[in-house]
């Protein structure tokens, strides 16, 4: 038995008098989302351990605020959005944002009915403003895409997030948009079953490779790359999904190295590398061969691209531990890296991609509950165990 704190005794106690009658899900780095959302704790958890399908949802104090995220360009789209807002603002008395590109389209911004609706809209535009401490709770109307955009916007506390089904796939949106009202009502008045997507913090350092230029002592004009601390360019992103690094458009296997917690563990030799959260380990490393993991179970998936290799296997490692990836010193190409099927940029040698877990993840609000939701996306999404049924044999059957 493992011992955590000085009392030895109040542990053992607690031990004996809890009871696992589901999966236990490890304590969440923050409780809060947004300025004003929280999780409602159970009073019975012990040390910060909640059962998932417990993990409910309240307000420390009423939403006033609402970000309404919309599919851009997609004219199915149009009468759901509208009668959305004209909901929230009307009825609801709520404080839509709404970014302005999507207020750009002729559809919207000519609509001379809905015009009295738009000059109530707070608006923002993407990497501009931020709206971080303003929103208090999400609503998406799209596909998966949607819920992936809107985790990309908040690069810390994410407010929750409530997704309609009005795109192609819909795994991540479980709510149907033909009782909109009544599930908006519900979520404003609080106390609802949420899921908590972990996300992956990644933090991408780029050599300058920048050309200097300095005089020497004969004054001959010398151009050198510039090699200080200084001259190296970090970025970091917040990823629902996964990171994706790949050999781009170069005709040769990528070879990357895989390090983690500083140790080199493998080389990866093919089409390249996913690390993905266990939301994403339904999108592309499912297509890679890799396994689905619940979205409350706290790891990291790694799955290798068409590897070089009959024994590499997908792996899942504990969430919290830190990978590295950098381009093979024998590697005859560059390689390309994404995150949830954005920001693509290259990797040269010398360059590096740190990935851990988030302290951040996404409060995703479920129609019933995280486990029922899941199972459900999995039959209507990806069709899981769906196969033709034997028939049954009678008795007379079993003879012969």
């Amino acid at each position: 038995i493992q011992k955590f704190g000085t009392s030895e005794h109040v542990f053992l106690s607690v031990i004996y008098c809890f009871r696992r009658n589901q999966s236990l899900h490890g304590p969440s780095p923050v409780t809060t989302f947004g300025p004003k959302a929280c999780m409602l704790q159970n009073p019975q958890a012990v040390m910060h351990i909640q059962d998932p399908a417990s993990q409910r949802l309240t307000w420390n104090k009423p939403p006033k605020s609402v970000l309404v995220i919309k599919k851009i360009q997609d004219a199915s789209l149009l009468q759901p959005f509208k009668e959305l807002c004209v909901f929230l603002t009307e009825h609801k008395n709520m404080i839509v944002y709404v970014e302005k590109k999507v207020l750009a389209d002729p559809a919207i911004a000519g609509d001379e009915s809905f015009g009295t609706i738009i000059q109530k809209f707070c608006t923002f535009r993407e990497d501009l403003d931020d709206i971080s401490n303003r929103v208090d709770f999400i609503i998406c109307l799209g596909g998966d895409g949607t819920l992936l955009y809107a985790s990309s916007l908040f690069q810390e506390s994410v407010p929750p997030v409530m997704a309609f089904h009005l795109g192609s796939l819909g795994f991540l949106t479980p709510f149907s948009f033909e009782t909109y009202q009544s599930q908006v009502t519900q979520i404003i008045e609080g106390n609802t079953a949420i899921i908590l997507r972990s996300r992956l913090r990644v933090r991408v350092v780029k050599e300058s490779r920048e050309k200097k230029a300095r005089v020497d002592e004969k004054g001959i004009l010398i151009m050198s790359n510039g090699d200080s601390e200084g001259s190296r360019k970090a970025l970091q992103y917040q990823v629902l999904n996964e990171v994706v690094v790949d050999r781009g458009p170069s005709s040769y296997l990528s070879n990357v190295d895989l390090f983690l917690d500083g140790h080199l563990i493998t080389t990866v030799q093919g089409d390249g590398v996913i690390v993905s959260t266990p939301t994403g380990s339904t999108a592309y490393a499912v297509a890679a061969g890799a396994s689905m993991i619940h979205p409350n179970v706290p790891a990291i998936m790694i799955t290798p691209i068409c590897p070089h290799s009959l024994s590499f296997r997908p792996i899942v490692v504990p969430a919290g531990v830190e990978l590295k990836i950098m381009l093979s010193r024998e590697a005859r190409n560059t390689a390309w890296v994404s995150f949830d099927g954005r920001k693509r940029q290259e990797i040269c040698h010398g360059d590096s991609i740190t990935i851990t877990t988030s302290c951040f993840p996404v409060p995703s609000i479920c129609f019933r509950d995280p486990v029922n939701d899941w199972f459900e996306s999995l039959a209507q999404c990806l069709h899981w165990n769906v196969r033709k049924k034997q028939n049954y044999l009678s008795s007379e059957e079993d003879e012969f």
